[in-house]
């Protein structure tokens, strides 16, 4: 049986940025996936650095209109009906996490997190030779009616007492910044630090190599079980036998098995998440939109246009949905016109909690296992932190007072 000093499952963003961490401060460090690095959801996001995404997914207007959105299947959050009975357990603690007390007291543990990865972002990005990749423009909510706006200040109006810098646009100051979008009759709403990446496909294999640079060994493997034993942890799988004094779970939407054979229930689920791409040399856009009652963003990376996001429950097994894929091209077409079919189209999975936050912190049962996913829509942004909290675990140091409403202690 193989031994290291610390074993990191999964090899996305999140497991990626732990790594190097790890390893820059003087640790051996295993990462397995049987996974590329960084191929799942860490390459398929919209790319954003997003300090403004402090609302969690539950919220008391998603309470009220549940459901009609879990059922309607043009929804931006919607689920496969098969999955429903498996779901229930996890869609009655949303539902207790999206009441009024619940909702806010869960934004404001977000954004404690959020008020650290834009620096955290800037550092790491520096060391791994990432700077070029960091475009700096921001980020937009638009509205496609003048209601639609309306309707939005309440909530614009708390990410404000939260910290969230934005900055309201009439239509014609959204022509102006943006040309190539319609007119939309609602204007915008822009949130100047948000930074975006031109490729985050490519920013996660610069974080690969470099954590290769400082040592970090990879192996291609599957692990499907954990045991305590011999004052470590010994990891299994199909040709995988490892012994490690210390264990990281960071297998995003595949980590609840994981969880649980550490003496943890943790309540996480799947959201599939969905892109299509069209190829081009000039995206129609300078920084990512989202048509806030469509629930995707437009994004423009290098070299292409990528539409991506909606929410769908449906676990890890089910087949793509064409129809989700259907509804963003129509969705994108709705802005412009004239796109052809996609290029490409692709479907990842997003580790989802009924909070909305992520599961960071030691087992209940032993610090010899520390939990790192749940990260929902923000994994990229919160890479780097999440590799910050987990290092002053390994250390012994006292992590950041974020990290207390990340703990699987509260479950």
């Amino acid at each position: 049986m193989q031994n290291t000093e610390i074993a990191i499952v999964g090899a996305g963003v999140i497991g990626l940025a732990i790594a190097h961490r790890l390893a820059q401060d003087g640790h051996e460090v295993v990462v397995i996936d049987p996974a590329a690095p960084g191929s799942g959801a860490s390459y398929g996001n919209a790319g954003t650095i997003a300090d403004y995404a402090i609302q969690p997914v539950g919220t008391p207007d998603v309470l009220r209109s549940l459901p009609s959105l879990l059922f309607d299947r043009n929804s931006p959050l919607s689920i496969r009906h098969a999955a429903l009975p498996s779901l229930a357990p996890w869609l009655l603690r949303f539902a207790r996490q999206s009441l009024p007390a619940a909702a806010k007291r869960n934004a404001t543990a977000i954004a404690a997190l959020m008020a650290k990865a834009l620096p955290q972002w800037d550092a790491l990005s520096a060391q791994i030779g990432g700077e070029d990749l960091m475009q700096r423009r921001g980020c937009l909510y638009i509205y496609e009616t003048k209601s639609g706006f309306q309707g939005a200040q309440n909530d614009l109006a708390f990410r404000k007492t939260l910290g969230v810098s934005v900055e309201m646009l009439s239509p014609e100051e959204l022509s102006v910044m943006e040309p190539g979008l319609p007119m939309m009759p609602g204007g915008a709403a822009y949130f100047p630090n948000a930074v975006f990446m031109a490729d985050p496909g490519e920013m996660v294999q610069r974080l690969y190599r470099a954590a290769k640079s400082v040592g970090v060994t990879f192996l291609s493997a599957r692990a499907d079980a954990l045991k305590r034993e011999n004052g470590g942890v010994q990891i299994t799988g199909p040709g995988l036998a490892l012994q490690a004094r210390r264990v990281v779970i960071a297998a995003g939407a595949h980590s609840r098995a994981l969880a649980r054979a550490a003496g943890d229930q943790v309540p996480l689920d799947t959201e599939r998440g969905y892109h299509v791409e069209w190829d081009m040399a000039q995206p129609r856009l300078s920084r990512p939109s989202c048509p806030a009652s469509r629930g995707f963003y437009l994004c423009p990376m290098s070299g292409r246009l990528r539409v991506t996001g909606t929410v769908e429950l449906g676990g890890l097994t089910a087949p793509p949905s064409p129809h989700r894929i259907a509804k963003l091209v129509e969705g994108a077409r709705a802005f412009f016109p004239d796109l052809g079919p996609p290029d490409r189209e692709w479907m990842g999975f997003r580790p989802s909690m009924p909070d909305s936050l992520p599961v960071i912190g030691p087992s209940r049962s032993g610090p010899e296992i520390i939990h790192a996913y749940g990260h929902g829509h923000v994994g990229l942004t919160l890479a780097p932190g999440t590799a910050e909290l987990v290092a002053d675990l390994i250390a012994g140091r006292t992590p950041g007072p974020e990290i207390a409403a990340c703990l699987p202690t509260r479950f």
